[in-house]
């Protein structure tokens, strides 16, 4: 059964859903679904132990390790955490971003460097601008242990919860997306020399991508303690000097977005990426890119 044909609950006809077993295909409602490694079953084929693969058990305990249920959010915590290895090894700083380290300094976002030309600080080096790759290279950059950890832990449990619901491709998409729409916010709202770093943007678009999709399918419960969280972050970035602002709204709209895409193509597709979702999502990337050039070359940036 296609998901686009999905109307009502096959055991609740009164109930509409989007959401069908990932078993039998049959259309559940909340009530009906169990979670299971592979997606949502439906009670009956929950039931039948023995066709349901269960999560294997590693040597250190636990149902499953993150690379088996979430291999792209395993990925990115082991590329974070390499990049902060060597960003220790070049000298930067292990408590706070101190421009330590030509690690850091070459691939740190800053406006000036991607655009046009111009310091960039701290200290302040001249940058002879074009260099694009800090849109995304920044955004595995961390500014110390604490600034690190904090987003590894968020996206430990936002990559295992949405990435065994919507499959890899659509976590990969979503957390780059986010990622990129962070830098072109941060470069808008920042001055031009400043150096930007961390993978938040990344972080907020999964916050906000994960509410919608959880919405969407009926976890309420989940959405009011995602959605607890993230005011009390916003709250955070609004109130504590240095956090990236533009960062972290930017990451918020590009993870809206690319959830909305989401939505929509799971009701045609399924979780299987069509042609046209992937020619969309691709689109997004292109265009937040091209943002954050154009933003950093007009010389827009504002601190805030």
């Amino acid at each position: 059964m296609a998901v686009g044909t999905l109307n009502t609950c096959y055991r609740h006809p009164d109930r509409e859903t989007n959401v069908a077993c990932s078993r039998c295909e049959r259309p559940i409602c909340p009530d009906c679904m169990t979670p299971s490694p592979v997606g949502m079953r439906c009670p009956e084929c929950a039931g039948e132990k023995t066709k349901v693969k269960r999560p294997s058990y590693n040597a250190g305990g636990g149902a499953g390790s993150l690379s088996e249920t979430a291999p792209a959010t395993f990925a990115l915590i082991v590329i974070n955490v390499a990049a902060f290895v060597v960003q220790l090894a070049t000298g930067g700083g292990a408590t706070s971003f101190d421009g330590g380290g030509s690690f850091t300094e070459n691939l740190a976002l800053c406006g000036n460097a991607v655009g046009s030309g111009g310091p960039c600080a701290p200290p302040p080096i001249a940058e002879a601008g074009g260099e694009w790759w800090r849109i995304i290279s920044g955004g595995f950059l961390h500014g110390g242990f604490f600034h690190l950890g904090v987003n590894m832990f968020v996206l430990f449990v936002l990559g295992r919860l949405i990435e065994p619901a919507i499959g890899t491709p659509r976590l990969v998409a979503i957390y780059f997306i986010s990622l990129i729409a962070g830098s072109m916010g941060a470069i808008a709202l920042s001055e031009p020399f400043q150096n930007t770093v961390g993978a938040s943007g990344a972080i907020y678009g999964l916050f906000a991508a994960t509410l919608l999709i959880a919405r969407n399918r009926g976890f309420d419960q989940v959405v009011m303690q995602l959605g607890f969280w993230l005011v009390l972050n916003l709250v955070i970035t609004f109130s504590v000097p240095g956090i990236s602002i533009g960062g972290h709204l930017g990451g918020l709209v590009g993870g809206v977005i690319v959830a909305l895409v989401t939505l929509r193509a799971e009701r045609s597709s399924g979780r299987r990426l069509s042609p046209p979702e992937i020619a969309v999502l691709a689109a997004l990337g292109v265009a937040f890119f091209a943002g954050a050039v154009l933003v950093a070359n007009s010389g827009a940036g504002v601190a805030l």
